[in-house]
């Protein structure tokens, strides 16, 4: 008889205690919130750059290493390719020489090719420039 009233009050305690404690922290997985799988190449992998220019106005862009200027007009697509894939590193900067914000979007659409769209954006700074690290990463700030 003892048995069952011990077991009785320790069923009562649990269930009476309050659970509501938000310092609680739970594990999980995250299957369900990820977010996007971030971009990545295989190092020394070829690549295809695809920057589209989605603004109104005309965009200014600069390739590094090699210091080369372009000018992209509204609507118009900038292709380059990278013979030796992502070793250096590959940086773009990008500028709207009125100082409005850009939105730089980045996608993957093939094996072998980084497509970047330049939009209109109401953040301020916006973003400037892409990076495709030696380890194959990209980067957007």
């Amino acid at each position: 008889m003892s048995k069952l009233m011990s077991a009785t009050l320790i069923a009562t305690a649990l269930l009476l205690t309050p659970t509501n404690n938000s310092n609680v922290t739970l594990a999980g997985t995250c299957a369900s919130n990820c977010g996007a799988k971030p971009l990545q190449f295989t190092p020394g992998q070829y690549i295809r750059l695809q920057v589209v220019n989605r603004t109104p106005r005309v965009l200014k862009l600069e390739k590094l290493p090699e210091m080369r200027r372009i000018t992209l007009q509204p609507g118009q697509e900038y292709r380059t390719e990278q013979q030796s894939g992502t070793n250096p590193n590959i940086s773009l900067l990008f500028w709207d020489d009125t100082g409005r914000s850009l939105e730089a979007v980045a996608s993957k659409p093939n094996f072998g090719t980084l497509r970047l769209e330049l939009r209109p954006s109401n953040k301020f700074p916006g973003y400037r420039s892409l990076y495709i690290l030696n380890d194959g990463k990209v980067n957007i700030f």
